[in-house]
């Protein structure tokens, strides 16, 4: 789709919650609409755990996202980071591997979204990998796995193995409890008769947090309830327990009461904490707008930024009425902020300021036990663990991969197979390497200067080589030389 001169020009920058249903909702505007995103993919990130764990497949959760709007004739879509918004020229720059574009808009959707916070210890990354991308997820799964066949090798030598075998998640909200949940399953169920020199159930599963209890956002009764259904699990929760160091070995803790220990663990999962985008920092400096101590900066009621009511920031970017980072957020935010776009261009009068409508949370703790919080309700147990499969399975998007992921949670929770656990170095090693680069991944690429410049002498050089070879082909062919001893 190209832009059509006079026609409104939307940019919605995000491919998450936000990014999405914000161009879908844009579909019958009379506007063309530009989706920048930075993956080529839409994350469906409550279940990113699952695929750490082996449950589904990372397709399942992440469709293209080219293939989810290509019936929307009005949107298309634009791979790159942004990397810097001009409020006065009205322009979005975004890079792939160093390459920039630069996109123009009349009305602007900010939903990037959020990354981990490490609250100021970014260096913890490299040993614990957090839970926000495809990437993280994928790599964790590695670690997870490879934890065990690195017990056993050990276990083989004779070695004391008791560090590979234990597993710490830093993080006593929904994506800690879920994590804890799901490899204390793996430990116990799954994976109890795949090994012959170690126990699988002996494995130590350690759930961290600074705070007093387990998901905090869910109350005192449902927290208890979570705390108690994961010691059923195995699962050692150390509440009030600060992590101040991290390194390749271990972890050390610091207790409320000044203790400071050390966990022998390779297996760390950081589950703590969120940070919003860097753009919201870029928007702050161009508008004064606040930002709070997660980066998120402060919006009017009615979801754009104070002197330019043409860009809407939405979901985890936000400052507005203690919104929680949660996908509904995003998802009613862009609809909003779609509809608004909608009235001015057919010249309707403005919305009422913007209305979250709290449709509850959930965390699922292992098969057959969830907690879940909608309203004034309280559930547990099994009757919470159907309600949160069916919200998840009807948020999934696809028809084929809410098919593929009821096949796969059918196998999971009834039986106790995992059918994705497949692994390999490069998903374990291959942030890190890519860390090691000046310029990450761009480095690993030629500018195009320096390629058109070094393409004709590589092309001349091979010519060589290959007429060299054909030649010499030939003369063993024409000689009969083939198959015949050559003296040494």
């Amino acid at each position: 789709m190209a832009a059509r001169e006079g026609r409104h020009q939307v940019v919605v920058i995000g491919s998450g919650f936000g990014g999405l249903f914000g161009t879908k909702a844009l579909k019958r505007a009379d506007v063309d609409v530009t989706m920048v995103a930075k993956t080529t993919h839409h994350l469906f990130q409550p279940l990113l755990y699952q695929v750490a764990t082996g449950i589904l497949s990372q397709g399942e959760i992440a469709p293209p996202t080219r293939e989810i709007l290509s019936h929307q004739e009005n949107a298309r879509v634009l791979l790159g980071e942004v990397t810097d918004i001009d409020l006065t020229a009205r322009t979005v720059t975004s890079q792939v591997l160093g390459r920039p574009t630069v996109t123009s808009y009349d009305s602007l959707i900010v939903a990037a979204g959020a990354s981990q916070s490490y609250f100021g210890n970014d260096q913890f990354a490299e040993f614990a990998p957090g839970m926000k991308s495809i990437d993280d997820a994928l790599e964790l799964r590695g670690r997870i796995f490879g934890a065990f066949e690195w017990a056993e090798m050990g276990a083989m030598r004779g070695d004391n193995v008791d560090h590979h075998l234990t597993f710490v998640v830093v993080g006593a909200g929904p994506t800690g409890v879920e994590m804890a949940g799901q490899i204390a399953e793996l430990a116990n169920r799954t994976l109890k008769h795949d090994f012959r020199f170690i126990n699988t159930r002996h494995a130590r599963v350690i759930l961290l947090d600074a705070a007093p209890q387990v998901l905090p956002p869910f109350g005192h009764r449902l927290g208890a309830k979570a705390q108690h259904e994961l010691e059923k699990l195995g699962v050692e929760v150390q509440l009030g327990a600060m992590v101040t160091d991290v390194d390749e070995r271990g972890l050390e803790v610091k207790d409320r009461d000044g203790t400071v220990r050390r966990i022998e663990c390779m297996t760390k999962i950081w589950a703590a904490g969120v940070a919003a985008n860097p753009l919201g920092r870029t928007l702050s400096e161009q508008t004064g707008a606040p930002l709070d101590r997660a980066g998120r900066i402060g919006v009017n009621p009615d979801l754009t930024l104070p002197g330019h009511p043409e860009v809407f920031v939405v979901g985890d970017m936000i400052a507005l009425d203690n919104l929680p980072g949660v996908a509904q957020v995003a998802i009613q935010g862009a609809k909003y902020a779609a509809k608004e776009i909608r009235n001015r261009i057919d010249d309707r009068p403005p919305q009422a300021p913007f209305h979250y409508h709290d449709k509850g949370s959930m965390a699922i703790i292992s098969r057959f036990r969830a907690v879940a919080m909608v309203g004034k309700l309280r559930l547990t147990g099994v009757l919470a663990w159907l309600m949160w499969l069916a919200v998840h399975l009807v948020y999934i998007t696809g028809f084929k991969n809410r098919v593929t992921a009821l096949l796969h949670w059918a196998v999971s929770f009834l039986g106790r197979g995992r059918s994705e656990r497949t692994t390999t170095e490069q998903q374990i090693f291959g942030r890190a390497a890519l860390k090691r680069l000046q310029g990450g991944a761009a480095d690993l690429v030629s500018r195009p200067g320096a390629y058109d410049a070094s393409r004709a002498l590589l092309e001349t050089t091979r010519r060589a080589e290959l007429e060299a070879q054909a030649a010499e082909e030939a003369r063993l062919s024409d000689e009969n030389r083939r198959g015949v001893s050559v003296d040494r």
